[in-house]
């Protein structure tokens, strides 16, 4: 575990107040600083036993380097774990632990456990290459149009707003009051549609795709399977994961694409883009749009 707070705070007490500590308390010190991964993900009585001692050792330990309790001490070592800054066997066994908790222990345990693996199958099956190529099209056509209903009319609209505060010519679709089709009829070869529709495949957007590619727009195409019509039918298509265990399909790996997409077009963009979205920012300063951090 590299978290330079928990490293700090709880490691380095025991660190310095080594000494002070009892030959058990030492033996429980001893497992924690070479094994602080265990301890966001272990019980109280299940970090006794991997260390051969009391678990009440384990408490008079932590009261002694200044915290109320293991729960307390573990805290920070939790903490960790939820920014992601150890290892995925730990993350697992913590939503093991955490689906043992409550009535709903179970339900968060799966949603989390979900959204983590939705993220690390989606970029396990994109390289760098293929958005690369996608954010090339993008950066070089007159227009982007991004088109989502449903839930992903907001992750469209999303995209768009980020893309905004740098570039002008991306626009959210459907428009209020239009519709796809409407909103692609003057669009052709210059421009590009961005897509995503998840099962069950919205039909709008299917024929909003064959007509970008009718009328000779590049169509980049985001969906839960290879198998999608906007995958088939889009020359940069990228499958994300969407499993979750609710009723609606997961937009977690939907919007870490959207994101990691819009960095390669910034990333292959003129230094012009980076001062616009200064300037954007500036702006929103000056209007008091932003609460100011007081001094």
């Amino acid at each position: 575990m590299n978290d330079t707070n928990v490293s700090n705070t709880v490691l380095d007490r025991l660190t310095r107040e080594w000494d002070a500590l009892t030959p058990e308390a030492q033996k429980a010190a001893r497992y924690v600083l070479e094994n602080p991964a265990d301890v966001g993900v272990s019980t109280v009585r299940e970090i006794a036993e991997a260390a051969n001692v009391k678990p009440n050792t384990f408490v008079r330990m932590a009261r002694q380097v200044g915290f109320e309790g293991y729960e307390d001490f573990r805290a920070p070592f939790r903490d960790a774990i939820r920014r992601g800054t150890v290892s995925f066997p730990d993350r697992a066994r913590w939503l093991q632990e955490i689906g043992k908790s409550g009535e709903l222990g179970g339900l968060y345990a799966d949603t989390v456990g979900a959204a983590i693996r939705n993220i690390e199958e989606t970029f396990a099956g994109i390289d760098a290459t293929r958005l690369q190529a996608a954010a090339e099209a993008i950066w070089t056509s007159r227009q982007v149009f991004t088109l989502g209903v449903g839930v992903n009319n907001a992750n469209a609209r999303n995209f768009t707003y980020l893309a905004s505060t740098g570039m002008k010519q991306f626009h959210a679709i459907p428009r209020p009051g239009s519709t796809p089709v409407d909103d692609l009829a003057w669009a052709d070869e210059q421009d590009v549609l961005i897509a995503m529709t998840c099962h069950p495949y919205r039909t709008e957007v299917i024929e909003a795709v064959k007509l970008a590619r009718e009328q000779g727009m590049t169509v980049v195409g985001i969906s839960d399977s290879p198998a999608s019509p906007v995958i088939l039918n889009a020359q940069h298509g990228f499958v994300v994961a969407a499993d979750t265990p609710q009723f609606f399909p997961s937009s977690v790996s939907t919007i870490a694409l959207l994101e990691t997409l819009l960095s390669f077009v910034v990333a292959l963009s003129s230094d012009e883009i980076v001062e616009r979205v200064e300037r954007f920012h500036r702006r929103r300063h000056q209007l008091g749009l932003y609460a100011e951090e007081p001094e």
